[in-house]
C-alpha cells in the first residue's frame, strides 16, 4: 500500500522500523472560523467590534490586551470603510474572524468592486486615514494585511496578527 493515508507506511530496507510520523495535533480549543453579516449602516461598527471582542473572550483566545485592542481598532476601521464607501453597492457586509494556533485574522467583505487606497496624512482632513491606521497597527504587531477581490466581484480586506509578540531583530 502507498502512504497516502490508505495504509501503513512502507518499511525501509533491512527490516528496521521507520520512525512513525508524529500525529497531526488536534486543533486547540480556541481555533476556528466565525463569520457574521450585518447591514452597511453606522450601528454595525460598534456591533461588529463588540461581537469580535466577545468571541475572542468566549473562545479563550490567548491574546494580550494590546493585541485585542489592535484587532478591535482594525475591525472598527474596516467596517467603517465598508459603511461609508461601499454601502451604495453593498447594503450588507460580512465580518470574519479566523483563529489559528499562533495567529488571528479579521476580515471585512463587501460587494463593492473598487479597491480602497490608503490616503497620506493630510493634517487639514479629519478622516480618510483608516487604512493607514490598519496598516500601522498590523505592522507594529508583526502581522500582515491586504485587499483581495472575491469571486462575486467584491473585495475582502483582512489583517492577520500573531498571538505571540513579534520578536525584535
Amino acid at each position: 500500500m502507498d502512504n497516502l493515508g490508505r495504509g501503513p507506511a512502507p518499511r525501509p530496507a533491512g527490516g528496521a522500523d521507520a520512525s512513525p510520523e508524529p500525529p497531526t495535533p488536534a486543533p486547540l480549543p480556541y481555533e476556528g472560523v466565525w463569520r457574521f453579516t450585518a447591514p452597511a449602516v453606522d450601528a454595525s461598527v460598534p456591533q461588529a467590534r463588540h461581537a469580535v471582542r466577545d468571541l475572542l473572550l468566549r473562545q479563550g483566545v490567548p491574546a494580550s490586551d494590546d493585541l485585542v485592542q489592535g484587532l478591535l481598532l482594525i475591525v472598527s476601521e474596516l467596517v467603517t470603510n465598508a459603511v461609508r464607501h461601499a454601502a451604495l453597492l453593498s447594503p450588507m457586509l460580512a465580518v470574519e474572524v479566523a483563529v489559528g494556533a499562533e495567529w488571528v485574522r479579521v476580515s471585512v467583505e463587501d460587494n463593492h468592486p473598487y479597491r480602497p487606497t490608503a490616503l497620506e496624512a493630510d493634517h487639514g482632513q479629519t478622516g480618510g486615514r483608516g487604512l493607514l491606521l490598519v496598516r500601522e497597527v498590523t505592522r507594529e504587531a508583526g502581522g500582515a494585511c491586504d485587499v483581495e477581490h472575491t469571486a462575486s466581484g467584491g473585495k475582502v480586506i483582512w489583517a492577520a496578527l500573531p498571538l505571540k509578540p513579534a520578536r525584535l531583530p
